[in-house]
């Protein structure tokens, strides 16, 4: 919002493992305005009672939401691109088994090739490489240190 200047119409991609993060944002973001597109490996997807409650809220409030496999898909035309961790606390048995899950899923620019020529880039920290690479996590369109910044007013 603050980048923007408010939310509504904006397209957010999500493309990365189907968590909390991205759960919190599916049951809010059409009671924004937001367009949410979300690429996810197969297995790793969203809860499906929030999926479902997505659709609904979708329908509801006029915005388009997409669930695929395929994250050039998910990134076509958004606003901005999100990822977050691949492996949560307590999911450090997982880990070989999810990298592996997730190759393909690096944001990079190639990815933002397929995003809205004013995109920008998001992630919640702390950031791994294979999630993100450098190239976009250090790029003027990566606004993580202003989010992380934003976090401590939450608190």
């Amino acid at each position: 919002q603050e980048h923007y200047g408010g939310l509504k119409g904006l397209t957010m991609a999500w493309i990365g493992d189907g968590n909390n993060v991205l759960q919190s944002f599916m049951e809010s973001s059409a009671k924004l305005g937001v367009h949410l597109r979300i690429a996810t490996p197969r297995g790793f997807e969203p809860d499906l009672r929030i999926t479902k409650i997505t659709e609904q809220n979708s329908k509801e409030y006029g915005t388009k939401f997409l669930l695929t496999t395929d994250p050039l898909e998910a990134a076509d035309s958004a606003n901005v691109l999100v990822t977050d961790t691949w492996v949560s606390m307590g999911q450090e048995e997982e880990k070989k088994e999810r990298l592996k899950a997730f190759q393909g899923y690096q944001i990079t620019m190639q990815t933002a090739k397929s995003a809205a020529s004013n995109w920008t880039f998001l992630h919640c920290l702390p950031r791994k490489p294979e999630e993100v690479d450098d190239e976009v996590f250090y790029s003027p369109q990566s606004l993580v240190f202003q989010e992380a910044e934003n976090r401590k007013w939450t608190i």
